[in-house]
């Protein structure tokens, strides 16, 4: 049994439910870890899938509820199965003797205590790759502080600079305050990246943005938050794989592709303010050209 989950406070909605007695709240997460599958995943950034491939585990269900998540039968469906902790670190290791170059743990916030219990388990059988912790930024300090040396790398979203479009998009409050509170304690922890001689990360912090179709303001606000509250040497990753889907269709700002002449202005942009360490996603010619190639 998990204290925290006897009154979870685990992310910024503190629901305060009791999740060791079948109470559910905002994330629809119980007291039991749920998983939709784990892989071996090769398009993520260059410097954490490497030629290897990023040893990814997806957990269900997630603390937001953006209308427009690609992975959105996972994260607001809640596809998956309930496994036990201990079947949690035993997954860590079979990825491990995959080769993959880390476990990369994506919406992992509603289960960041049985996480990081899985974690020791895993490590006192053998487990030495760097932990990956994706997330949506949607973090609660306190909870991140508790992580402290079970996470390696931290690869959070910046979603929003303006928490009205949040609330419009992804059904939560004040976003861009607890966000950029939570990215900053996360350098604290892990600092800025460091990089093995074959370009794979192997600690730090990459900021993940996606933009928005008619939302380059929003954008442009974030990439400025980065670039003048953050250590220069932490990366940045822009992504262009935006394509509608899940509710976004239905949405008369959202329920397109990006244009070249937004991307361009992003690009633009990012030279002007002189960011200068992380990768840009090159632009689909094609709705289905969504998976990530990356630039910078």
């Amino acid at each position: 049994m998990i204290e925290q989950l006897n009154k979870c406070e685990i992310c910024p909605h503190k629901c305060g439910i009791n999740r060791n007695n079948n109470q559910i709240g905002r994330c629809k997460s119980k007291d039991t870890v749920k998983i939709a599958l784990y892989s071996t995943h090769d398009f993520e950034e260059p410097c954490i899938s490497g030629k290897k491939g990023s040893g990814t585990v997806f957990f269900s269900n997630c603390n937001m509820n953006c209308i427009f998540c690609q992975n959105y039968e996972i994260s607001q469906l809640g596809k998956g199965k309930e496994i036990k902790i201990e079947e949690l670190a035993e997954i860590f290791l079979k990825q491990q003797e995959k080769g993959v170059e880390n476990i990369n743990l994506v919406t992992p916030t509603s289960y960041a205590y049985q996480i990081r219990e899985a974690i020791k388990i895993a490590r006192e059988k053998g487990l030495r790759l760097p932990i990956v912790y994706n997330t949506n930024g949607y973090e609660n300090v306190e909870t991140l502080k508790d992580l402290a040396g079970f996470i390696d790398i931290y690869l959070p979203d910046l979603k929003y600079a303006d928490n009205e479009l949040c609330k419009k998009y992804s059904k939560v409050e004040n976003y861009f305050e607890i966000a950029t509170e939570a990215i900053k304690e996360m350098t604290r922890q892990v600092g800025t990246p460091k990089f093995e001689r074959n370009g794979i990360i192997r600690k730090g912090v990459i900021v993940r943005h996606l933009v928005l179709p008619g939302y380059i303001e929003n954008s442009k606000k974030v990439l400025l938050w980065i670039k003048k509250d953050l250590p220069n040497e932490v990366y940045v990753s822009i992504m262009a794989q935006y394509f509608p889907t899940y509710k976004a269709k239905e949405d008369e700002i959202i329920n397109r592709k990006l244009t070249k002449g937004e991307w361009q202005e992003i690009e633009d942009y990012v030279q002007e303010i002189g960011i200068e360490n992380g990768f840009i996603q090159e632009l689909g010619e094609h709705e289905e050209e969504y998976v990530p190639k990356w630039d910078f």
